[in-house]
């Protein structure tokens, strides 16, 4: 039995469902607040480290989605899910015990590429087996999950960091990923295998072509946009994806169908979804350095304070199902990407002597919005596949988020990174000039230098958010034209 006597998956499924997301989401938020602990520590990694610290679970994640989705669909989705909470707690245990900063990103890398597994798989098994209502249902706790677990990762990684180091952080992951586990094993349904000829090139040229794409938007922000080293892998990246579409049109049975985007309610999924997770991560790029070096919280102090953000997202499923009865589903999608264009530019009125209240205000928002329209953006996409590719089809749409998220990142961090370094006060200014808070402050112990540095950083906010926003904005009115219009 795949479901309750009532057609929905039973709780303890549930449950083992949505704690595997908050771990492997949650993971992509946390390490971030870690950044200023990692930096001084004793592996005293590069700025370049530093990024591919963060980012490198991030690129693993991303490119491993699809084929990791269809493999579950060919080889049995319960197995998937336990391997790679299984690999994903292996890279965990390598980063709590990490001798050196080359060995810690190969830690992050390996729970990537673990994470891939768990996240499409975790969808699949939830809406296995259920009819219209109960399916829409589970795609809305799962989707509210994952924009929810990001703010729980600042929260846990905030504690964590709070009462230990960079450390403890890995450390307290590892028996929340085993206790996934074994809740795995227990509660998670059996289903069928939907047998089909392993697609090798297809997964080679996919992974291959988004790896080369997230490196070059990973790299971008600390070389620039037009250096070789970005471009490079951004070209590559425009082939290899080129050769991999001109392949799957041939394959008898592909990987991923490119004529799936001829649909289009998954072009409006897929577009969709990275538009509003790159909203929602680069917004958590700058959650924490506002809050910590602008309003002076500690890392724990930064992580409570965006509980709105939980609350929002966790409210925003139940705002969209009353606005789909006013405004259709067209309508009501629409209303929540605006909703997040809304709540980034109130984000971008604040500075230093902003209250708090403003600023919770502004990314309450911002999740209310992810809340509202990413449910229902989940559904089409999932409704415009047949159920034996709901693997694949969970991955696409994991894979739309992940690449989002990175550009969230690498977009956000790029124009403040360039506001900040332009706004810097003279004594900090010129050759060898310093591109974050805290090196400008190592420089420096003069408290008016201190104050003109956060508002140079506060400025590289305005900019960024107002340019997320703005972008938002336009996606929405391609994915109203795209979007079935029905209820």
């Amino acid at each position: 039995m795949t479901t309750s006597a009532h057609g929905r998956p039973p709780l303890l499924t549930t449950l083992a469902m949505c704690l595997c997301v908050t771990l492997v989401v949650g993971m992509v938020s946390a390490v971030n607040l870690a950044i200023p602990d990692l930096s001084a520590g004793e592996l005293h990694p590069s700025a370049e480290a530093v990024v591919w610290v963060v980012d490198g679970y991030v690129v693993l994640f991303a490119c491993l989605l699809v084929p990791a989705g269809a493999l579950a669909d060919r080889r049995g989705r319960k197995g998937t899910l336990m391997c790679g909470m299984g690999v994903f707690t292996l890279g965990a245990v390598i980063c709590a015990a990490a001798p050196h900063v080359s060995v810690l990103i190969a830690g992050r890398m390996i729970s990537g590429i673990g994470a891939a597994a768990v996240l499409p798989t975790t969808l699949a098994l939830l809406v296995d087996g259920l009819s219209d209502r109960p399916r829409r249902r589970a795609i809305a706790v799962w989707a509210s999950m994952t924009g929810l677990a990001a703010v729980l990762g600042n929260v846990g990684g905030g504690a964590a960091l709070q009462f230990g180091t960079w450390r403890t952080l890995f450390l307290c992951l590892i028996p929340l990923a085993l206790a996934a586990l074994l809740l795995v094993a227990a509660a998670a349904p059996a289903t069928a295998r939907h047998p089909r000829p392993a697609a090798p090139l297809g997964s080679l040229l996919l992974t291959a072509g988004f790896l080369a794409l997230l490196y070059g938007i990973v790299s971008a922000p600390q070389s620039g946009w037009s250096d070789p080293a970005v471009l490079g892998p951004l070209a590559a990246a425009a082939l290899l994806l080129t050769a991999w579409a001109r392949h799957e049109l041939r394959a008898a049975h592909p990987l991923l169908d490119p004529r799936l985007f001829a649909r289009p309610a998954v072009r409006a999924g897929a577009l969709g979804m990275a538009a509003l997770f790159t909203g929602m991560f680069g917004l958590f790029y700058l959650n924490g350095q506002y809050l910590q070096y602008a309003k002076g919280y500690g890392p724990f102090g930064a992580g409570v304070r965006l509980l709105p953000m939980a609350v929002a997202l966790l409210a925003g499923p139940r705002c969209g199902l009353l606005l789909e009865r006013v405004c259709g589903r067209r309508g009501t999608v629409v209303v929540g990407m605006l909703v997040l264009a809304g709540g980034l530019c109130t984000v971008s009125a604040a500075d230093a002597r902003t209250p708090y209240a403003l600023y919770a205000l502004g990314a309450g928002l911002t999740a209310l919005g992810c809340g509202i329209a990413t449910p229902l953006l989940s559904h089409t996409m999932m409704a415009a596949l047949p159920p034996d590719r709901a693997g694949t089809g969970s991955g696409l749409q994991s894979l739309a988020r992940e690449v989002g998220s990175a550009l969230g990142i690498a977009v956000t961090g790029t124009l403040t990174t360039a506001v900040f370094t332009a706004r810097l006060p003279a004594p900090l200014a010129g050759p060898g000039h310093p591109t974050t808070v805290a090196a400008a402050w190592a420089r420096t112990t003069d408290a008016e230098l201190h104050a003109a540095v956060i508002d140079a950083f506060t400025a590289g906010l305005h900019t960024a958010t107002l340019a997320l926003a703005a972008a938002i904005a336009l996606v929405a009115v391609a994915v109203a034209r795209w979007i079935p219009a029905g209820r």
